[in-house]
């Protein structure tokens, strides 16, 4: 795909997203979006987010971000929008750090 055409998402959430099924949340969302890039849980508690994919796509998982799943509560969702390095080959959930 065109870098030109991919917007790159880091986000950060805060609330009771460990131990809910968040991370695979997430994935599913990924997946379902066509979304590049990776999820974890931080040792702070939080998940975090690094995606790659066209801007509306990634506004599509920022809402999901900020509903969550159902066994899941999220507090607050930090986020920044990056240039795109094109550095992802597919979604994947990450080694907690």
């Amino acid at each position: 795909m065109n870098l030109k055409n991919l917007a790159r998402l880091h986000a950060r959430v805060d609330g009771r997203v460990q131990g809910v099924g968040f991370r695979y949340f997430v994935q599913k969302n990924a997946v379902n979006l066509e979304l590049l890039g990776w999820v974890r849980n931080r040792w702070d508690g939080s998940v975090e987010v690094l995606v790659e994919a066209p801007q509306d796509a990634l506004e599509k998982l920022l809402k999901a971000l900020q509903r969550g799943p159902r066994a899941g509560t999220t507090s607050d969702v930090k986020y920044e929008w990056l240039t795109a390095t094109g550095e992802f080959q597919s979604f994947r959930i990450r080694r907690t750090g």
